[in-house]
């Protein structure tokens, strides 16, 4: 059964950066095969990996939903919906050389969306066997965890930046694990973007109130910032830059 490491926070505390080099991180290390999700609607993963995405899991869920509702449906009369999900989910799928990749999309008009999204959860359940390791970039309501269609999450890394606004937006989405009772064994905080990797007094008071378990701090990293102005894929950072380095440290004390 593939080790499942979800990754959460709001918007703009660099999740999504983070999400990436733990990709990176795990494939350089031999840990794979491993399987990315950028579950996030709003997330654009595939950038910080520097690979292109034709079709979602999104579009794919939108096709079968709706194709009794369209005149021209894209099933074929002599398959079913389940085997049209079958076919379809190969397209949907990016293979890189140290791992794969698949982005969920966003959901857009009417349609049965239980039922797709059991067929969606079927194929997940499926492919999980095939690797070591699932990471999942998440939105901050952690939709597709939170209604079973992603597979059962081993450690859930929370994202904040150095504010407080952000320690209460995780506290808030750790709250949410605790209400809808996910099976989770691990869930930690890291908090990004660090002046010189410090936090001060205040922040570390907020994160003691909301209750957080403290992973570690990263620091603020200027080559991030240089690597998103150019359009360069965050995981082509150098091995010595700060982020990466200390992303590595904070790894090492999962096992990862």
């Amino acid at each position: 059964m593939a080790y499942t490491i979800a990754v959460a926070g709001k918007g703009g505390v660099g999740k999504t950066t983070i999400c990436g080099l733990l990709i990176d991180h795990l494939c350089k290390k031999k840990k794979g095969p491993v399987l990315a999700v950028d579950a996030d609607a709003n997330s654009n993963l595939n950038e910080v990996l520097g690979v292109d995405v034709e079709l979602t899991l999104g579009d794919l869920r939108e096709e079968v939903a709706k194709a009794d509702l369209v005149k021209d449906s894209p099933i074929p009369p002599s398959m079913s919906k389940q085997d049209y999900m079958n076919f379809k989910f190969n397209e949907v799928m990016i293979e890189e050389d140290d791992y794969d990749m698949l982005v969920m999309g966003r959901t857009q008009g009417a349609g049965c969306y239980c039922f797709v999204n059991g067929l969606l959860q079927a194929q997940l359940a499926r492919i999980s066997g095939n690797y070591q390791y699932i990471v999942v970039d998440n939105e901050a309501g952690m939709e597709h965890i939170s209604r079973g269609i992603l597979p059962k999450v081993d450690v859930i890394l929370l994202v904040s930046d150095c504010s407080r606004r952000g320690i209460q937006a995780v506290g808030r989405i750790a709250q949410l694990v605790r209400e809808v009772q996910m099976d989770v064994k691990t869930v930690k905080l890291v908090v990004n973007r660090a002046p010189e990797g410090e936090l001060d007094a205040a922040i570390q008071a907020e994160i003691e109130k909301q209750g957080l378990d403290l992973l570690g701090v990263l620091p603020a990293d200027q080559t991030v910032y240089e690597f998103d102005l150019a359009g360069k894929p965050t995981v082509q950072l150098p091995e010595d830059a700060p982020v990466r380095k200390a992303l590595a440290g904070l790894l090492g004390q999962l096992g990862l």
